[in-house]
């Protein structure tokens, strides 16, 4: 089996004093559905941060698509993130002037791969950000010319879902994607990443404190569990 996602000996510190992150090894294979959990302060973002190549380890590897992150200029680590990975961050980081098209869109003006891969799939990038925002329940056309900052928090938080999800990144991360979901919202979220992420072949990492949410995944694995960091250092 491929790893879309290889960590071997890393660790990582904000203070030299105290190490938050000490993994020997963590793999997310392709197409593979993977439910990280952990409770508020245990890592997980960082982790994730980690992962999508935006904070580089103290030491050890982390390899994306084959690539070592820790390897890579800092063009070619941003270029191969662009193309591979969507990311559905917990604070969603929209940007708030732009429009919810635009917000969607902003993937494929950063990775030409992407926005052929959007263009393939939906006709155009603008058909394709329809096909989207419809499958999340945003389907209205004037959605897509509102301002983000104008939208509610659920609303937000699925936007944020289709941006991660268009030009079919290789990998998609989502950190508690679904904090402003009800019960039964959350569970046609993740259904929805699971299809989007399989019609594709594309892997989902997802991140959360809930562990209800656990058996909707391929594999389930608690940070305690590969982390050697206790939690209250993390």
């Amino acid at each position: 089996m491929v790893a879309v996602v290889e960590v071997t000996k890393l660790v990582f510190a904000w203070t030299k004093e105290s190490p938050v992150i000490d993994i020997a090894k963590f793999r997310v294979d392709a197409g593979e559905r993977v439910f990280l959990r952990g409770p508020s302060g245990s890592g997980k973002s960082t982790l994730l941060s980690i992962v999508a190549g935006v904070v580089a380890p103290d030491s050890g590897s982390v390899s994306l698509l084959g690539q070592d992150l820790t390897r890579l200029s800092p063009g070619k680590r941003d270029a191969l993130r662009a193309d591979a990975l969507g990311v559905i961050f917990q604070l969603f980081n929209l940007v708030p002037y732009l429009t919810v098209a635009e917000n969607i869109a902003l993937p494929c003006r950063f990775s030409s791969a992407r926005r052929v891969r959007a263009i393939a799939r939906g006709g155009s990038i603008e058909q394709e950000t329809r096909r989207l925002l419809g499958r999340l329940g945003l389907g209205e056309a004037a959605m897509l010319r509102r301002k983000v900052g104008e939208l509610s928090v659920g609303q937000q938080q699925r936007v944020a879902a289709a941006r991660a999800l268009v030009g079919s990144p290789s990998l998609i991360i989502a950190d508690e994607p679904t904090s402003a979901l009800d019960s039964d919202a959350r569970a046609a979220f993740i259904d929805l990443l699971s299809e989007e992420c399989a019609a594709v072949g594309a892997s989902l990492l997802f991140v959360s404190h809930d562990r209800s949410l656990a058996a909707s995944f391929d594999r389930q694995i608690d940070l305690s569990d590969i982390n050697r960091v206790p939690t209250a250092a993390a």
